[in-house]
């Protein structure tokens, strides 16, 4: 099963390029499970184990895009949910909606980061990031002038919209609709280079 490695421990999981919410595995999970830097697709010449690795720094020094700063990981010997996974994090949009409820018949807790949200004139504002065309789709979907996840998710439902450009939407509302405590809600000069770095410290609510 493949995941990243959540070094920088942002509220919104290591990986949010790749989705909302995410499970938090047990540290026992760690010992069946191996890195590498950059992804995979990227066919890396770097990898460790939880025992000894050199990745943290190389990720810690180079500057890649923001949704692209993690470290992957490979988990063998497959993912039993009762038993590897500590808890599902899941964001704040979801509230009171079905996926909570599906989630709380899960075989562990349900907690929340404070969640991503991003209005039409922000999307537009960034639409270089992933194309006009992207912010032009965001805007059609937004639901009271701003998107979220819950919102994308809507849209994907509807079969009216490709799934490739609800990622691209995603992508910029990821990148630039990040909560504080995610490693892409800072600001400054990296802010401007959209890229990687920032290790933010922020808690976890469970409910």
């Amino acid at each position: 099963m493949y995941g990243a490695l959540n070094f920088r421990r942002q509220v919104v999981g290591a990986a949010p390029r790749f989705g909302s919410s995410h499970f938090r595995l047990t540290g026992a999970a760690l010992a069946r499970a191996t890195f590498c830097y950059p992804d995979s697709a990227a066919e890396p010449t770097d990898f460790g184990v939880a025992s000894g690795m050199q990745l943290l720094a190389l990720a810690e020094a180079d500057e890649q895009d923001a949704l692209n700063d993690y470290i992957e990981a490979q988990v063998h010997g497959g993912v039993v949910l009762a038993r590897d996974v500590e808890a599902i994090v899941l964001d704040a949009s979801y509230r009171g909606t079905p996926v909570e409820t599906a989630a709380r018949l899960l075989p562990f807790p349900v907690e929340w980061h404070p969640g991503y949200r991003l209005t039409v004139a922000d999307l537009h504002r960034h639409a270089d990031y992933r194309g006009h065309e992207y912010a032009d789709l965001g805007a059609r979907i937004a639901e009271d002038g701003h998107v979220d996840p819950r919102v994308i998710g809507d849209a994907s439902r509807t079969g009216r919209h490709e799934l490739q450009d609800l990622k691209m939407v995603w992508h910029t509302l990821a990148r630039f609709g990040a909560p504080e405590g995610a490693g892409t809600a800072y600001s400054g000069s990296a802010e401007a280079a959209g890229l990687g770095g920032h290790t933010p410290a922020a808690s976890t609510p469970s409910a």
